[in-house]
């Protein structure tokens, strides 16, 4: 990798201990991904933020080097392990919200926004067009690829805070105009959310870096997400163009029988034991749809629901959670329905939602079984 000789200083120990180590990150990530050189970038949004994911190693590594690091650009941060609001009322183990508390701590000692969220895109302004970032969290640097006009690498949690303490990123081929090696065709008739995080799996499983997606329709804010979300949860790809055109790329169709595998693949149960809602976590315009819904009626089973703290407290203004607190819905800040010790097999068998990215972590990281439903069919279902 070519280098400027301030980069060359600060990875020979010249500028500190952890400038040496964020560029050290850096150069191997680069070598890996054949980047030629670092790039300067705007906004890098970390994940490695949940106790139940980076363990004691990562609350001792944050701590300690919390105490002389500072991010050089503006760092958001991915959900935690709990709201801190209510995490009393979930009986969790002391030692848990003990080190996800040193762990926030930590990050804004470095002078991270502490915003909890795996929606940065619709909680904070959009750069321009074509603006560098180093998103960690895979729906969203899908997202900004994809959707924001943005470009990212799909960032591990360390290269993002190497990231953000450097404010330079890998100049790697998500960055760069490589056309597409897979052109998916949807021949899936009236899709929903739930279709539409299975197509982002199915494409995830069969692209490289990015995938053409045709025959698709104009798709609500839900739809976008669900995509995102439903992708960055199989493979390595981290963005979608969308165009009828021909190319020259292996041509993919995501019919019905495609779909079935997806959701065959997901779907261990057949009913919840309890319902989640918000992975990834639900924007205002969500909750404002799912208020809406729920006039006059009630869940007649538990029903979490996870949203960003600063959009909570919009629909807070709106009147939205009095509406979904009357229909007996729980709204969670700050943590989200993937890895979050408040869902675990021993108190809970199953859960209903109508998130690819969720049952995929429920299943395989909570150990939980998962009924895949469309939000209509949720409602329609478990409501009265």
């Amino acid at each position: 990798m070519e280098l400027t000789r301030e980069e060359e200083s600060a990875l020979k120990g010249e500028q500190g201990e952890i400038m040496q180590m964020a560029y050290r990150i850096l150069v191997a990530t680069g070598e890996a991904t054949d980047a030629e050189k670092l790039v300067p970038i705007e906004w890098t949004h970390l994940s490695g933020v949940n106790y139940n994911t980076i363990g004691d190693a990562g609350e001792e590594f944050l701590s300690s080097i919390s105490k002389d690091a500072r991010v050089k650009v503006k760092t958001t941060l991915n959900p935690m392990g709990f709201d801190i609001d209510n995490v009393s009322n979930y009986g969790l183990d002391e030692n848990f919200i003990s080190k996800q508390l040193s762990i926030r701590n930590s990050y804004e000692i470095m002078g991270v926004i502490p915003s909890f969220s795996c929606i940065p895109y619709e909680i904070f302004e959009i750069p321009k067009d074509g603006t560098q970032v180093a998103f960690a969290e895979s729906n969203a640097a899908i997202h900004a690829n994809s959707y924001d006009n943005l470009k990212t690498n799909k960032e591990s949690a360390f290269s993002a805070l190497a990231s953000a303490l450097t404010g330079k990123s890998p100049y790697s081929s998500l960055r760069k105009e490589d056309s597409p090696n897979v052109t998916i065709r949807m021949k899936v008739n009236d899709p929903n959310e739930l279709t539409y995080g299975m197509l982002g799996f199915f494409a995830g499983k069969v692209g490289d870096i990015s995938v053409n997606i045709s025959g698709l329709g104009e798709m609500d804010n839900r739809q976008c997400k669900a995509m995102c979300g439903g992708m960055g949860t199989s493979g390595t790809c981290a963005k979608f163009i969308f165009g009828e055109g021909e190319s020259d790329a292996e041509k993919i169709d995501f019919d019905e029988k495609a779909m079935q595998n997806v959701y065959d693949e997901l779907n261990t149960s057949e009913k919840g034991d309890i319902i989640t809602l918000g992975s990834p976590q639900l924007g205002l315009e969500e909750i404002s749809e799912l208020a809406g819904k729920l006039k006059g009626r009630t869940f007649e089973k538990r029903c979490m629901i996870f949203t960003p703290r600063t959009v909570k407290e919009q629909a807070n203004k709106i009147g939205y959670t009095n509406e979904l607190e009357r229909a007996g819905c729980e709204i969670l800040s700050d943590c989200c329905t993937c890895l979050t010790p408040l869902i675990n097999k021993e108190n809970v068998d199953a859960v209903t939602t109508n998130s690819i990215k969720g049952a995929f972590y429920l299943k395989n990281s909570n150990g939980v079984g998962v009924n895949l439903k469309s939000l209509s069919q949720i409602i329609e279902d478990e409501t009265r």
